[in-house]
């Protein structure tokens, strides 16, 4: 999977917990969206999250 190349956000793990209190693996990912920005002055295809997108972090080309 993918990590954000802004704030570097990626998967996590852990466990679900029933109301029994029976643990199974869990996995989070991020929003993460494949996005054509600007970087250096150069246009570049570059994974971000869609709260660093929301933020105005990046430059779309």
């Amino acid at each position: 999977m993918a990590k954000c190349s802004i704030c570097g956000k990626g998967v996590h793990f852990g466990n679900n917990v029933s109301h029994s209190n029976r643990k199974t693996k869990a996995i989070w990912k991020p929003n993460v969206k494949s996005v054509r920005a600007k970087v250096n002055g150069a246009t570049k295809k570059i994974y971000v999250c869609t709260s660093c997108l929301k933020s105005g972090l990046v430059e779309r080309a």
